[in-house]
């Protein structure tokens, strides 16, 4: 992951924001998130990248952007998926510490005061679903099988890999993160604790989606994520 050319990491935290077609969303989220940062952290930004959209999420983005100098924006001509579009803005990051929270606003204030209020104490905070009752049952199917098979393969425990992290930027830059899916968490995470990363988990509920739906299980994205877990595989074997 190429690092941020330019001035050196201040202390705040980044927090970057991942919309496809989010308009119903996004401007909750983006409060949500600046909300949260001022209690936690004097300075700080919010890293909206626009992944393609082809509703008004573009437009509300750069709306957000000229009303608070705080916001950021990036446009994608296209698609590119959640972990390219989370790589690009860890790599725009201006502070020590950097966090995604989705576009959809499918996190809450607990949520992100339970991430940003331990940032220091371990060199990732990890945050895991408290509330998955609000989820179908065959998201939560799919989720906890995802779990167990990531913490069989590698050897680890955690309670959850696709949720948010707060990470040190300096940390999350170093890895090598390959692919663009959903599962690029999951990669990090895994070479970040097998290589002897400290990490605390805390757990937290999470906000039905008020508009739209999740982009998760499409096919194509279910194909990606298991591409890239048999990467990972010959990755930390070698």
């Amino acid at each position: 992951m190429a690092a941020a050319a330019g001035a050196p990491l201040r202390p705040g935290i980044s927090v970057v924001v991942p919309a496809l077609n989010e308009a119903p969303n996004l401007a909750a989220a983006v409060d949500r998130c600046k909300t949260a940062a001022r209690r936690h952290f004097p300075d700080h930004e919010v890293i909206v990248v626009d992944d393609g959209s082809t509703d008004a999420t573009g437009q509300i983005a750069d709306r957000l952007a000229k009303a608070d100098p705080r916001v950021r924006v990036v446009h994608h001509d296209r698609p590119r998926n959640l972990g390219y579009a989370y790589k690009e803005g860890v790599g725009l990051a201006r502070f020590e510490h950097v966090l995604m929270f989705p576009g959809d606003n499918e996190g809450t204030d607990e949520q992100l005061d339970a991430l940003m209020s331990r940032a220091g104490t371990a060199d990732i905070v990890i945050n895991y679903i408290s509330n998955t009752e609000v989820r179908g049952w065959r998201r939560r199917l799919v989720s906890r099988s995802f779990v167990v098979v990531v913490n069989t393969l590698f050897g680890l425990s955690l309670r959850y890999y696709n949720g948010t992290a707060l990470h040190r930027t300096a940390l999350i830059r170093s890895v090598t993160i390959r692919t663009d899916s959903f599962a690029y968490q999951a990669e990090a995470l895994v070479k970040l604790l097998r290589g002897g990363h400290s990490y605390v988990e805390v757990g937290t509920p999470i906000a039905p989606r008020a508009g739209g739906r999740t982009k998760a299980f499409r096919l194509r994205n279910a194909i990606d994520v298991g591409r890239a877990l048999c990467r990972l595989l010959v990755d930390v074997r070698r």
